[in-house]
């Protein structure tokens, strides 16, 4: 299983749809055997379900994203878990345990915001405790 982060400096990037990096980790026995950081190649909003897709992600981790990524990560059939912030790492960490913490429901509709808005700054981006705290 491929397992895929929005990325910046070690966190869970807030946008989806401008992530410049994704990681990458791949999983087998429910432990991550490898993991890599990957650039979007200049890909932006809906084009990128098709990148993870071509890259054999099933679940997506990520900060916010709008109603037309997620509906194109929903076709492209990658489990997207919206919300989340902190580390990328401890995210997969928390999902492999069966722990992490999401907002199903997270949206982001940045056609309404001004310039520099990021999805945490609101709760747009939903929260992540970890849950080994």
């Amino acid at each position: 299983m491929k397992i895929a982060v929005t990325y910046a400096d070690g966190a869970v990037y807030q946008h989806f749809g401008r992530s410049e990096f994704f990681k990458v980790y791949e999983v087998e026995g429910g432990a991550v055997v490898r993991s890599e950081v990957i650039g979007t190649d200049g890909n932006g909003h809906g084009a990128l379900a098709g990148f993870l897709k071509g890259r054999g992600v099933e679940v997506l981790i990520c900060g916010g994203m709008g109603g037309g990524a997620r509906a194109a990560l929903a076709q492209a059939g990658i489990q997207v878990f919206g919300g989340v912030q902190g580390s990328a790492d401890q995210a997969v960490a928390d999902y492999l345990a069966d722990c992490l913490r999401f907002d199903p429901d997270v949206s982001c509709s940045h056609h309404s915001h001004g310039e520099g808005h990021a999805c945490g700054d609101h709760g747009c981006g939903g929260q992540n405790e970890s849950c080994h705290t």
